[in-house]
C-alpha cells in the first residue's frame, strides 16, 4: 500500500496503564504510543515496511515490564489500482434504497440482541426487510435497464433504536448491518455486479455517526464530536464557507451543529478521528473491491479533512471514481466544493464530481414553470453556461430525484409526456446520469413523507401482489415508461458520442431548447419543446451543427427526420435524433 503508516485505536481494560508497545518482527516499527483521557483506549502508530509480508504478527503491550501479546493481522491485497475502471461519464448509475427494494433472505430480517428487531412493513419508518440478496437476484433486471454502476444507500451498521433503516446514522464503519448481511456477502455482491458488467457505489459518511455508535457511547475523548452546552442543529447554510463577509459564529453553526439529536458531528479536525476516517475509507475499497464513493453531506464535514481524505483515496486507487452530496443552491456554491480552477482564494477543493443539484433545479423549472427570460427551461441555459466554474463537469452527476426528494413523476404530475422529456434529458446530458429505484416504473411520493419516496419496490417481497420486475405485471404507462429508460439508456451505453461527446447549446425561445452532443463521428440534436403550445423547431437556426446533414434517425421511433422541413414538436415533447457522418 502507498500508505505504509496506519494508527490503531486499541480498546480494553485499564489501557492506559500501558507504557509501551513493542514488536519483534522485522520491518514493523512502533513509531508512536498515544494515550487518552478514557483509559479504555490507546493508539498505536504502525510502520509497515515494503518487505514486511502478509501474516499474522505480534504486539506486545508493556504494563509493568510485563508484555500482553495482541496479534494483528495484514491480509493479502485484494485490489490492483492499475487494473480499477473507475466512475466515468459512460455510467449510469442506479441508486438504491436496500431496506425497501428486494428481501432475498428473510431470515436476516429479525436479528437478536439489536435495537430493533422487527420488520413492520406498514410503517414508513421502520424497517421492511430488504437486504444485500436482494439486490444480487435482481442484477439481470437491472443490467437490462442499461445500468452500469450501483449506488447503494449506506450498508454499514446502524444499530439505533429508531429509523435504523436509512443508514445514515452508522454505529459500526467496519461491519455491514447484519439485517443487510454480512461483510463478505457485500464482497461477494460486488463481485457479482463485475460479472454482470456493474459497478458499485459504496455511500459513505463523515458528517455524523449514530449516537449509539461504540465511540459515541465511549469516546476515547470528548472532542471526537463536537460538543455544545445544549443540542444544536446545523444551519445547514453551506454559503458561509465562502461568503467573503460572513460571520464566524455561522460558519462554525453550519460546520460543527449536529446534523440531527441522532447524528452527532464528529470533529474530523482531531487528528486520531481523522485516521480512523481516512483508514476505513481505504479498507473497504480493498477488502470489498468497489469502485466508487458517494460522500453524504459533503458540503457540511471540515473542508480541509475532505482534501486530505479525497487525496489519500485517489494516492492510493487514481483511478476511484468519488462524487459528493452537495444539496446548495447556486452554480458557485456547488463548484466551492467540486474540484476547481482556484475560484476561491481559501479553498483548493480536489473533489472529481459532485451530485448537480443546480440542474436538478432547472429541469424541474423546465417542465413545472412558466417559460420566461430566465425561467422555465431558461434556467436549463443560464445553469450549463456557469459550467466554467468546474474543472470537468462530466464528472458531475445529474439527477430527476432521489432518496430525499420528492419523485420525479409525482413533480410532473404523473405526466408521460414530461417524464419522457426529462428521461431523455438526463441520458443525453453531460455529465453522469443517475436514476433512483423505482423512477422507470413512475413510482410516486412527495418528499413530505420521507417513507412515501422510500416505498418498497413492487415484487420485491415475499407476498407481494404485483411483480414490477416483471413486464407483465406492469400497467401499460410504466411498461411504457421502463422501455423509453431502456430504449435510451443502451443506446447512451452504446455511443461514445453522449458519453465523451462535446455540448453545443442554443438559447431557447418560446420554450424550445436545443443542443447538440457529437464527435468527430456522430451528431445528436436533442429537441425539446417545454411549452403548452406547439413549436416549430427552424433548422436554419442550427446551421452550425447540421450543415453536414441532410437527415437523421429518430432514436426512439427509428423514423428517418428531413432537414429539408422543419418539423413541428408537440407541447411538452422532445425529439433525440442522430446524424453519422457518410
Amino acid at each position: 500500500m502507498e500508505m505504509s503508516t496506519i494508527e490503531l485505536l486499541i480498546k480494553g481494560e485499564e489501557l492506559g496503564s500501558i507504557t509501551e508497545v513493542t514488536c519483534e518482527e522485522e520491518g514493523l516499527t512502533i513509531k508512536k504510543l498515544d494515550h487518552f483521557s478514557n483509559p479504555n483506549y490507546i493508539s498505536v502508530t504502525l510502520e509497515i515496511g515494503r518487505a514486511v509480508k502478509p501474516g499474522t504478527y505480534t504486539l506486545n503491550l508493556v504494563q509493568d515490564k510485563k508484555k500482553f501479546p495482541l496479534e494483528y493481522t495484514l491480509r493479502p491485497r485484494n485490489v490492483n489500482p492499475d487494473e480499477m475502471p473507475g466512475l466515468t461519464s459512460a455510467d449510469f448509475i442506479y441508486l438504491i434504497f436496500p431496506d425497501r427494494f428486494s428481501n432475498g433472505d428473510p431470515g436476516n430480517d429479525k436479528v437478536s440482541g439489536m435495537n430493533q428487531t422487527t420488520v413492520e412493513r406498514d410503517s414508513s419508518l421502520e424497517r421492511h426487510g430488504g437486504d444485500l440478496q436482494g439486490i444480487i437476484d435482481h442484477m439481470d433486471y437491472i443490467r437490462n435497464l442499461g445500468v452500469t454502476a450501483l449506488w447503494i444507500n449506506p450498508v454499514q451498521e446502524n444499530d439505533q433504536p429508531f429509523e435504523s433503516y436509512h443508514g445514515y446514522a452508522i454505529t459500526d464503519h467496519y461491519l455491514v448491518d447484519p439485517r443487510f448481511g454480512t461483510n463478505e456477502l457485500y464482497r461477494d455482491l460486488v463481485k457479482e455486479g463485475e460479472k454482470k458488467k456493474l459497478k458499485t457505489i459504496m455511500d459513505v459518511v463523515y458528517n455524523h455517526w449514530g449516537d449509539q455508535h461504540y465511540l459515541q457511547l465511549d469516546p476515547p475523548e470528548k472532542d471526537w464530536v463536537h460538543q455544545w452546552k445544549e443540542f444544536t442543529k446545523t444551519s445547514y447554510r453551506a454559503p458561509t464557507l465562502l461568503d467573503p463577509y460572513g460571520a464566524e459564529s455561522d460558519k462554525e453553526l453550519f460546520v460543527n451543529g449536529w446534523f440531527d439529536h441522532h447524528m452527532p458531528d464528529i470533529n474530523q479536525q482531531n487528528p486520531h478521528v481523522a485516521n480512523y476516517l481516512i483508514q476505513n475509507s481505504i479498507w473497504w475499497i480493498e477488502f470489498s473491491g468497489i469502485h466508487g464513493f458517494r460522500i453524504d453531506t459533503y458540503a457540511y464535514s471540515d473542508i480541509d479533512f475532505m482534501v486530505d481524505l479525497v487525496d489519500a483515496v485517489l494516492v492510493e486507487y487514481p483511478k476511484f471514481g468519488i462524487f459528493g452530496e452537495t444539496w446548495v443552491h447556486g452554480a458557485p456554491v456547488q463548484a466551492f466544493f467540486s474540484e476547481n480552477r482556484d475560484i476561491h482564494p481559501d479553498h483548493r477543493s480536489n473533489l472529481p464530481g459532485v451530485t448537480d443539484f443546480q440542474l436538478y433545479y432547472a429541469i424541474n423549472d423546465a417542465l413545472t414553470k412558466k417559460q420566461g427570460w430566465t425561467d422555465g427551461v431558461a434556467k436549463m441555459y443560464y445553469t450549463l453556461a456557469k459550467d466554467y466554474l468546474y474543472t470537468n463537469p462530466t464528472k458531475n452527476v445529474l439527477f430527476l430525484d432521489n432518496h430525499d426528494l420528492s419523485r420525479f413523476s409525482s413533480v410532473i404530475g404523473a405526466d408521460i409526456a414530461k417524464y419522457k422529456l426529462g428521461v431523455a434529458w438526463l441520458m443525453t446530458m453531460r455529465g453522469i446520469p443517475m436514476m433512483y429505484y423505482g423512477t422507470e416504473i413512475l413510482m410516486q411520493g412527495f418528499a413530505d413523507d420521507h417513507g412515501k419516496i422510500r416505498e418498497d419496490f413492487p415484487g420485491g417481497f415475499p407476498g407481494d401482489k404485483f411483480n414490477k420486475f416483471d413486464g407483465s405485471s406492469r400497467t401499460r404507462t410504466e411498461n411504457e415508461a421502463f422501455n423509453f429508460v431502456k430504449t435510451l439508456a443502451n443506446y447512451r451505453r452504446n455511443n461514445e458520442v453522449l458519453q465523451t461527446g462535446k455540448l453545443t447549446q442554443f438559447i431557447p425561445q418560446d420554450g424550445l431548447y436545443v443542443y447538440f452532443r457529437y464527435n468527430d463521428k456522430k451528431t445528436v440534436m436533442v429537441a425539446m419543446n417545454c411549452s403548452e403550445e406547439e413549436n416549430v423547431l427552424e433548422v436554419d437556426r442550427f446551421h452550425e451543427r447540421l450543415w453536414a446533414f441532410t437527415s437523421g434517425k429518430d432514436m426512439m421511433s427509428g423514423e428517418k427526420v428531413m432537414l429539408t422541413e422543419d418539423p413541428t414538436l408537440e407541447p411538452f415533447s422532445v425529439m433525440v435524433v442522430e446524424f453519422e457522418k457518410d
